[in-house]
C-alpha cells in the first residue's frame, strides 16, 4: 500500500481494511501532495491548503471563513510554520524550543475557536519523539489550553495544542483543532 493511501486513510478515517482489499492504482489515490521546506506530506483532496510567504502553510480542515496564516480565529487548521515563525514563537522575545508552548506575543492572543474570548497555554500535559516520515523524528509537546472571557476567568472552552518540532529541518507543525490523522499523516510523511 502507498504512503499516501495510509495517510489518507488515517487522517479521513476510512477503514484501512476497505483500502487494503482495493487495488486503485496510485493515481487514483484521494490525496494531494503537501511540500514544506523538503518534507512532503500526503492530505485528503478535501483540505485546502493557503501559503503565505515561505514560512507559513494553513492546512483548513474543516469550516473557515477566510484564512489569513497563523492565528486564523474560527478557521479548523493546523499549521507548517518555518525559520520566521520559530525565531518569534517564545511570546515574540525569542526562539521557540519546546520549553514552552509556541505563542508569538507577549498578550492575551484571541482563542482560535471565538476571537471574543482569549487564549490561555499551558500547562504541558504530553511530551515525547513522534516519527514524521523515515529517518525524522519531531520532539512532540502537548498543552493544556483554554479559552476565557478577556473581563473575568470564565472558561468557555478547553483545547489541546499538540506540536511537531523539527529543529534541523527548521518545521514547526502547530494543531489548535485536535485534527483527526494528523499525527498519522505526519508519520507517513517522505522527504527529498
Amino acid at each position: 500500500m502507498h504512503k499516501r493511501y495510509l495517510a489518507v486513510v488515517a487522517a479521513t478515517g476510512v477503514a484501512a481494511a476497505t483500502l487494503l482489499t482495493s487495488s486503485l492504482p496510485a493515481s487514483a489515490a484521494p490525496a494531494q501532495q503537501l511540500t514544506f521546506r523538503g518534507m512532503t506530506l500526503y492530505v485528503p483532496i478535501q483540505w485546502v491548503v493557503h501559503r503565505f510567504g515561505a514560512d507559513a502553510v494553513q492546512v483548513v480542515t474543516g469550516k473557515c471563513g477566510k484564512a489569513q496564516g497563523w492565528s486564523t480565529p474560527e478557521c479548523d487548521s493546523f499549521y507548517l510554520l518555518g525559520p520566521k515563525y520559530i525565531k518569534i514563537g517564545a511570546e515574540g522575545f525569542g526562539a521557540y524550543t519546546g520549553k514552552r508552548p509556541f505563542y508569538t506575543a507577549s498578550d492575551v492572543q484571541p482563542c482560535p475557536f471565538n476571537d471574543k474570548w482569549g487564549e490561555v497555554i499551558g500547562p504541558k500535559v504530553s511530551r515525547g519523539l513522534r516519527q514524521v516520515g523515515p529517518g525524522h523524528k519531531a520532539a512532540y509537546n502537548a498543552w493544556q489550553s483554554k479559552c476565557v472571557s478577556y473581563s473575568s476567568t470564565k472558561v468557555y472552552k478547553r483545547f489541546t495544542q499538540r506540536e511537531w518540532y523539527l529543529p534541523k529541518s527548521k518545521i514547526l507543525v502547530v494543531d489548535q483543532w485536535n485534527t483527526p490523522g494528523l499525527a498519522d499523516t505526519l508519520k507517513h510523511a517522505d522527504w527529498r
